[in-house]
């Protein structure tokens, strides 16, 4: 491609674009429960949030960030997720302030925009639908679109090549240590928020491009 490419910018959903760690969490303690398990409460499993629905249940199962479950309540505590989660996918969820805002700003600035997250499409798909934000993105990459996810910088080479866009043109918006990964070795640009799942101490310990505490604060950082 050429230094002509279209500018773009990759999003990731949960803990960037919108707050869904009611309904996230609460569904993972009715599996929990299914299981014969304490639940782990929101605050908790707010923080298990960011390595796709594999990793959050067997961080809550082990209540351990590198934790991994014994196998058969794995598979039922992960087929109980996502039957609860299915039920419940937007109950409580919200998108943050500004982001529609953001959007809207970048779109009309001619920026190329995916959302590239861990979520499983399952649950991806409609939930951009419910909340009308799948309309301002060209692409989506979920996290079984590919074999891989973030922090593989795979995803996000693949919402590029579907945006005709070189890395060096491109910026990731992310709140996890799986997307600032994800960005360096893609080489593309990445800013972090603060609000998210990710505790921001462990973020700006890992230099982010800049690490902003409202989605709105992108927008001076990107040109127009």
């Amino acid at each position: 491609m050429s230094t002509g490419a279209p500018r773009a910018v990759l999003f990731d959903l949960d803990g960037t674009l919108v707050d869904s760690a009611p309904d996230i969490a609460a569904a993972a303690d009715l599996a929990l429960t299914d299981c014969g398990l304490a639940p782990r409460g929101i605050e908790r499993i707010r923080g298990y949030i960011g390595g796709g629905a594999e990793r959050l249940i067997h961080r809550c199962l082990t209540d351990d960030l590198d934790g991994i479950a014994d196998s058969a309540q794995f598979e039922l505590a992960h087929a109980r997720f996502f039957r609860h989660y299915a039920a419940g996918l937007t109950d409580r969820t919200v998108i943050y302030p500004g982001v529609i805002e953001t959007l809207e700003t970048l779109k009309a600035r001619g920026y190329r925009l995916g959302c590239v997250t861990n979520k499983p499409a399952r649950f991806t798909t409609p939930l951009l639908a419910a909340l009308d934000l799948a309309r301002y993105f060209t692409v989506t990459v979920a996290g079984d679109t590919l074999p891989v996810k973030k922090p593989d910088p795979a995803p996000l080479l693949h919402a590029l090549a579907q945006l005709d866009t070189d890395a060096h043109r491109a910026t990731m918006i992310g709140d996890s240590m799986a997307d600032l990964k994800a960005a360096r070795a893609a080489r593309t640009r990445v800013l972090c928020v603060s609000y998210g799942y990710s505790p921001t101490l462990r973020l700006a310990d890992h230099a982010p491009d800049a690490l902003v505490d409202q989605m709105r604060d992108i927008l001076p950082l990107l040109a127009p």
